[in-house]
C-alpha cells in the first residue's frame, strides 16, 4: 500500500512543476544615461530562444548565457538564462516585447516589460576605477557656420567637426538626430573617408574629425533655425588603476553629444534699386544670347542659346525668354544644367535652348535681352544685356521684311515691297478650246478597243513558260540554291564586324553553292565526295583545293582569334572562288 502512495505523490509532484519563462529587469526607471540589464529566465532547457527586437534601446551587451543545475535532498531544480546589457535611446515609457522559446516541443513567451527612462542622472563613481577624464570633457561636437547673417539667397556652409581628447578612444558613433534644413536649398557635400587630424579646442590641443558638411541657400528672410546633430559615442576612457603589467586600465563609456541649434538671420534682398525683370539670381554671372547661325534659306532651322554662367544660386531662378517676330516660329526650350555644388557654392552654367524655323524671305530682328543679378560683393543689382540679333532669310515666299514687336501695340508690322505686291497674280494664262473632238472614233478609242486583243498571246505565252518552270524541279532546285548562295554572302557581308555570326553565314553561302552546282545534299558534303565530284566537272585542282581549305577555315575561325583583315580576305576568297568555279565547271 504504501509503494502505491509514493508513486501517486511523485505523480502529483511532476503535474505540479509547470514551466516557468519570464523576463527579469535590473530596474523599471532609470536615467537616459543608465544601462538596463534584462534577463530571460526558464526553468527548462529550452531551444530556438527568439529575443524581442528591443525597440528604443541599443544593445551593448550580450547576450550571454548562463546554465545551472542542483540536486537537494533528491531533488532536482534546473534554469537556463540569457541576458542583454541595453542602453535606452529616448525618453519615456518604452515597452520591451515578448520573447520566446521552445521547452519540450512547446512555445512558451514572455510578458512585456514597460522601462520608464528619465533625464540623465548622476552616476555614482567607484574610487578604485575612476576615469582620469569623463567623457563630457574629453567629446565636444561643434556646426561651424560660415555667415550668421547672409543674404536671402546667399550660399552658407555648415561643417559639423567632432573634438576628441587624445587620451581616450572612440569605438563607435551613431547619428541619432540629423540636422534638418527648413527654409534651405541644401546640398550636402560627400566625405568618402573620415580622416583624424590635430586641432585645438578652447585652446587646448585635442583631435578633430569633420563628421558632414552642407551647403545652404535660405529661401527665406528673417530668423531660421538649423536643427541640431546629436550622436550617440562609445568611447575608452584611462581610469587611475593599473594592472599587474603596470598598463593603465580603462573603462567603456558612453556619450551623447549634440551641435545644438543654429539661429540665422537672414536680410531681404534690398528694394532700393531692385529691377522690375528680376526673378531672384544672387552672385556673379555672365549672360550670353547665342544663335547657330544667322543667315538661313527658307524652311531651315536654328538654335538660338540663352545661357547663364557664373557662381550663385544657378537652380534656383528662371533665364530671360527671347521675344522673336510672329514670323518666325519659336519651339518650346531645352533646358540645360551644368552646375557643380562645392563648399563655395553652386558654379557652372544654365541654358535654354530655343528651335527657331523660318517662313518667310526677310530680315527679322531679335530684340535685345536683359538678365539681372544681385551682386553680392558691391551689394548692388546689376544688369547685363545682350546685343540686338538680326535673323537673314535668303528665300521663301511673300519676301516680306518682318519687325519685331511694337511696344505700343504688340504686333508686328510687315513691309511689303512695292514690286512684289501683285506677285500673287499670274502673268501667264493657259487657255483651253471649248470646242473639242469627239471620243468615239478617236486613235485613244481604238488604242483600248484592240489593246486586250494584243495582251492575250502575252498571257498565253507567260502562262506557257511558268509552267515549264514549275515543271523543272531540279532546275528550280538550283536556282533556289543559287538565290540562297547569294544570300548568305550577302549576310556574310553585313557581319564583317562579327566574326562568329560572319563566318556561319560564309559557311553556309559555300554549301548551298555546292547544292546548287553539284546537285548533291548537306549529308553528302564529305571533303572527298567535294573534292572528287569538283574535279570530274573539269575543275582545276589548285582552285578545289583553295575552297576545300576555306571550308576548313570557316569551321577553325569560329573558335580561334581573328583580325578584321583575316576576315575581310577569307570573305574576299569566297567571291575569287566562287567566281572561278562557275567559269570551271561544266
Amino acid at each position: 500500500m504504501k509503494k502505491y502512495l509514493l508513486l501517486i505523490l511523485f505523480g502529483f509532484q511532476g503535474l505540479l512543476a509547470q514551466v516557468q519563462f519570464e523576463a527579469k529587469v535590473s530596474k523599471a526607471t532609470l536615467g537616459l544615461n543608465e544601462r538596463l540589464r534584462i534577463d530571460f529566465v526558464m526553468n527548462g532547457d529550452g531551444d530556438n530562444f527568439t529575443p524581442p527586437s528591443f525597440e528604443g534601446f541599443r544593445v551593448v551587451g550580450g547576450p550571454s548565457q548562463q546554465i545551472s543545475q542542483s540536486w537537494i535532498n533528491g531533488r532536482s531544480s534546473f534554469n537556463k538564462s540569457y541576458s542583454y546589457f541595453l542602453l535606452p535611446q529616448q525618453k519615456g515609457t518604452i515597452v520591451i516585447k515578448q520573447a520566446s522559446v521552445e521547452i519540450n516541443g512547446q512555445v512558451y513567451k514572455t510578458n512585456p516589460v514597460k522601462i520608464t527612462v528619465t533625464n540623465a542622472v548622476e552616476l555614482p563613481k567607484n574610487p578604485y576605477n575612476t576615469p582620469q577624464i569623463s567623457a563630457g570633457e574629453a567629446l565636444h561636437l561643434v556646426a561651424e557656420v560660415s555667415k550668421a547673417n547672409p543674404y536671402l539667397n546667399e550660399p552658407i556652409t555648415v561643417v559639423y567637426k567632432l573634438y576628441f581628447n587624445y587620451n581616450v578612444g572612440i569605438t563607435g558613433a551613431r547619428e541619432l538626430n540629423k540636422p534638418k534644413y527648413n527654409d534651405f536649398w541644401s546640398q550636402n557635400i560627400e566625405i568618402k573617408q573620415l580622416k583624424a587630424e590635430e586641432s585645438t579646442y578652447n585652446g587646448e590641443r585635442c583631435g578633430m574629425v569633420v563628421l558632414k558638411k552642407a551647403v545652404l541657400y535660405p529661401q527665406k528672410a528673417g530668423k531660421l533655425e538649423i536643427e541640431p546633430l546629436t550622436m550617440d559615442v562609445d568611447v575608452q576612457l584611462p581610469t587611475n588603476r593599473r594592472d599587474f603589467f603596470g598598463r593603465v586600465q580603462i573603462v567603456e563609456d558612453n556619450k551623447r553629444v549634440s551641435a545644438g541649434a543654429k539661429v540665422i538671420n537672414v536680410k531681404p534682398l534690398p528694394e532700393r534699386g531692385k529691377p522690375v525683370d528680376f526673378t531672384g539670381a544672387v552672385g556673379r554671372f555672365n549672360f550670353k544670347v547665342t544663335p547657330s547661325r544667322t543667315t538661313v534659306k527658307n524652311g531651315e532651322s536654328l538654335d538660338l542659346k540663352v545661357a547663364v554662367s557664373g557662381t550663385g544660386n544657378l537652380k534656383l531662378f528662371d533665364i530671360p525668354k527671347p521675344v522673336v517676330p510672329n514670323s518666325l516660329e519659336m519651339y518650346d526650350p531645352v533646358h540645360k544644367e551644368n552646375v557643380s555644388t562645392p563648399l563655395s557654392g553652386m558654379n557652372g552654367e544654365i541654358s535654354d535652348s530655343y528651335t527657331i524655323i523660318t517662313q518667310f524671305k526677310g530680315k527679322y530682328p531679335i530684340k535685345p535681352m536683359s538678365f539681372t543679378y544681385f551682386d553680392l560683393g558691391s551689394g548692388t543689382y546689376k544688369t547685363i544685356t545682350s546685343p540686338e540679333i538680326m535673323i537673314n532669310v535668303l528665300d521663301g515666299p511673300g519676301g516680306a521684311q518682318a519687325a519685331a514687336p511694337t511696344e505700343e501695340t504688340g504686333v508686328s508690322k510687315v513691309k511689303v515691297s512695292s514690286n512684289e505686291q501683285f506677285s500673287f497674280i499670274a502673268l501667264k494664262t493657259k487657255l483651253v478650246p471649248t470646242k473639242r473632238k469627239d471620243f468615239l472614233g478617236s486613235g485613244l478609242f481604238y488604242s483600248l478597243l484592240f489593246l486586250p486583243l494584243l495582251i492575250i498571246p502575252i498571257i498565253v505565252m507567260a502562262r506557257k513558260k511558268k509552267e515549264a518552270l514549275d515543271g523543272d524541279v531540279a532546275g528550280n532546285r538550283i536556282r533556289q540554291s543559287n538565290k540562297l548562295a547569294r544570300k548568305y554572302l550577302s549576310e556574310a557581308k553585313k557581319q564583317l564586324g562579327n566574326k562568329e555570326l560572319f563566318y556561319i553565314a560564309l559557311e553556309k553561302s559555300l554549301h548551298n553553292f555546292l547544292k546548287a552546282k553539284l546537285h548533291i545534299e548537306t549529308s553528302e558534303m564529305s571533303k572527298d565526295r567535294i573534292r572528287e565530284i569538283l574535279l570530274s566537272k573539269n575543275a582545276r585542282p589548285e582552285t578545289v583545293d583553295d575552297f576545300i581549305r576555306l571550308v576548313e577555315n570557316c569551321e577553325f575561325a569560329r573558335y580561334a582569334p581573328s583580325s578584321a583583315v583575316a576576315i575581310q580576305q577569307d570573305f574576299d576568297k569566297a567571291v575569287v572562288l566562287i567566281s572561278e568555279l562557275e567559269k570551271q565547271i561544266s
